[in-house]
């Protein structure tokens, strides 16, 4: 099992919106509601040079540096005030996987210092291993994070299933070769052949994840795990 972090295992994406918001703000802007669509579950390379070029501010390089160490600062603070309400369903998924002994990677775009302050209220004892953003040559929508995920676990990614609640996200599992089972949080994501949508997790079992799948796996044609 590959899981997103950010919309997925928890529902931190409202506290992203207020940094956004303010560092919009320090910035000089306003973002718009349609930029914040388009920017959930992007890395924070690209978050980052989207701002600037939305504000048609200069592209330099230790300016961007400092908005992204701003943002993820102000982020990180937020986290430690307000704390990571769990998305419906998704602890007690967690812990049913890790009765049974299914290997599971936390696979997101959010840097490492601000992921290991995350995992200390998720719980990192639910992780094999974990990939960030900031450690792989291109972060979601490529396909980088997953491919490295399923190799750290010694799996085949058409053997994996990931779980994600954005676009950006999913399409990064789908590239990689994963079958996705996708749990929308903010953002609409669009049906295909290699997902599944499930309104929230609250009524998801073991067995069900299974039979998702090997659904998937069989409309592709490829043989499940």
């Amino acid at each position: 099992m590959l899981w997103d972090m950010d919309g997925t295992l928890v529902d931190s994406e409202k506290l992203w919106d207020v940094s956004l918001a303010a560092l919009y703000d320090r910035l000089g802007g306003v973002i718009t509601d349609e930029l914040r669509t388009a920017l959930v579950g992007s890395s924070a390379e690209n978050t980052i040079k989207t701002i600037f070029a939305d504000l048609g501010l200069e592209p330099d390089p230790a300016a961007m540096a400092e908005a992204d160490r701003w943002l993820h600062d102000h982020t990180g603070d937020l986290f430690a005030t307000h704390g990571l309400p769990w998305c419906d369903g998704a602890r007690e998924l967690l812990e049913a996987l890790a009765g049974e002994g299914v290997p599971m990677a936390l696979v997101t775009n959010t840097q490492r210092a601000l992921t290991e302050q995350a995992l200390d209220s998720i719980g990192r004892h639910f992780f094999s291993v974990t990939v960030c953003g900031d450690e792989v040559p291109n972060g979601k929508p490529e396909p980088d994070p997953y491919r490295r995920a399923a190799a750290l676990l010694d799996l085949d990614p058409g053997h994996c299933l990931a779980v994600e609640d954005s676009v950006t996200g999913t399409l990064a599992a789908e590239l990689a070769g994963c079958p996705v089972l996708v749990v929308p949080n903010d953002v609409v994501v669009p049906p295909s052949p290699r997902r599944r949508h499930v309104d929230s997790l609250r009524d998801v079992a073991v067995d069900d994840l299974r039979a998702f799948h090997a659904e998937i796996a069989a409309a592709s044609g490829k043989r499940s795990a």
